[in-house]
């Protein structure tokens, strides 16, 4: 007796079969290339990001509540006739439709600006003109208005808000 083994059987090892048409190659599933996949990424980034900026956009919580400041404003003597409106002449030439109108918060800051609106004659001399400037911001202590560059003109809050704007020069 001997203490060998007996050789295992051999065994052919396993070779896949000849390939013979292009069409028998086995597929293998990939994900998306890598430029396919940064354009996918891209566009997505894109669409959210635009979301969230309509979101935003839309919903403006951070805007200050504002309002209209209403009145008038009269030029008492040198005002003349001109078609349907009126205008200042000599020393108050600068008075007449469209001259600015400037509203300075507590801080002395401009906060809003607008212009002299519609005019009209009030008597021998005299012209009214409205003022509606708008988008004024709320929360102010109280408001200063000048028109063109002839001073100031200083209102409360309640005042401001109220429309209760009058102003006389000359």
């Amino acid at each position: 007796m001997t203490n060998s083994m007996p050789p295992p059987p051999e065994t052919p090892p396993t070779v896949p079969p000849p390939l013979t048409e292009p069409g028998d190659i086995p597929h293998q599933k990939h994900g998306p290339g890598p430029l396919a996949a940064g354009l996918i990424g891209l566009t997505l980034g894109a669409g959210i990001v635009g979301a969230a900026w309509t979101i935003t956009a839309n919903s403006d919580p951070g805007k200050p509540a504002t309002f209209t400041l209403e009145g008038e404003f009269t030029l008492l003597e040198d005002a003349v006739d001109i078609d349907d409106s009126c205008a200042g002449t000599g020393g108050y030439d600068d008075i007449a439709e469209g001259t600015s109108v400037t509203v300075y918060g507590a801080k002395g800051d401009v906060i809003a600006t607008g212009s002299l609106g519609k005019s009209s004659s009030a008597a021998f001399g005299t012209c009214t003109f409205d003022i509606a400037v708008a988008d004024v911001p709320k929360g102010e202590k109280f408001y200063k208005v000048e028109v063109s560059h002839r001073g100031t003109l200083q209102l409360s809050a309640e005042q401001a808000e109220n429309g209760e704007l009058a102003s006389t020069l000359g």
